[in-house]
């Protein structure tokens, strides 16, 4: 039997949107200080090294922007920029959730299957989105994870007795979503959205388990070609 499992951020809901807006609020803090593409880069560069420390997140992010923010005015970051950056954070905490184009017919369509909902970044603000989506009640098993990685997915698998070739993963996320989904056996799903995180990109694989679909809704006649080929049966 066929299991598919979903991504949330920018799959199922909007995210990285109120990424974006953030950053430019961000850039507009420290016009005075650098100009903004060295100040894009820096925040980057700052929240690569952070994810070992903090994780995924909005609280990690907003970490990762005070200190760039420290460093880019030699710390000397006057404590309003520091309550600016800090409510910036708490603004991104409250982000309404608004459903993708294509999520619920997609869910609808697929609502005889083992459905999946398989997320990562803060234990709390991943849980607050759920909730507000109205989504949980359509998935078998929701699962909040620190990373996605070959070991996380395959420690799932394992929990719920799924092998690997039957989990069928779909995501915008190329190096979370899919990558590891194939690295395993599984079919990766790759569902691009116009603002997707540059860390998270990659090459397409050379991979016959590999599939790009434009919409989210075009998943249901993906799945029919692959069950009347007898793919994840």
């Amino acid at each position: 039997m066929l299991t598919i499992a979903f991504d949330a951020d920018d799959t199922l809901w909007e995210n990285e949107t109120f990424f974006h807006l953030t950053q430019d609020d961000f850039v507009a803090l420290l016009a005075g200080h650098a100009d903004p593409a060295t100040v894009r880069a820096r925040l980057h560069e700052t929240e690569i090294r952070n994810l070992d420390i903090y994780g995924y997140g909005i609280k990690g992010f907003t970490l990762s922007m005070i200190q760039t923010a420290l460093e880019l005015t030699g710390g000397e970051l006057p404590g309003a920029t520091v309550a600016r950056l800090l409510a910036l954070g708490q603004q991104m905490l409250r982000h309404p959730v608004r459903l993708l184009p294509g999520v619920e017919p997609a869910l609808a369509a697929l609502r005889d299957h083992r459905l999946w909902l398989i997320t990562k970044g803060d234990v709390l603000d991943q849980e607050r989105k759920i909730a507000a989506s109205g989504l949980s009640p359509l998935f078998d098993r929701i699962e909040i994870v620190q990373d996605k990685t070959p070991e996380s997915y395959d420690r799932i698998l394992r929990r719920a007795g799924v092998a690997a070739a039957d989990l069928l993963m779909v995501g915008n996320a190329m190096r979370s979503d899919v990558l590891p989904v194939l690295a395993l056996g599984g079919i990766g799903v790759h569902v691009p959205n116009e603002l997707g995180w540059a860390h998270e990109q990659a090459d397409d694989p050379d991979d016959p388990r590999f599939h790009r679909l434009a919409r989210l809704d075009e998943l249901p006649a993906l799945v029919r070609r692959l069950q009347s080929s007898g793919w994840g049966v």
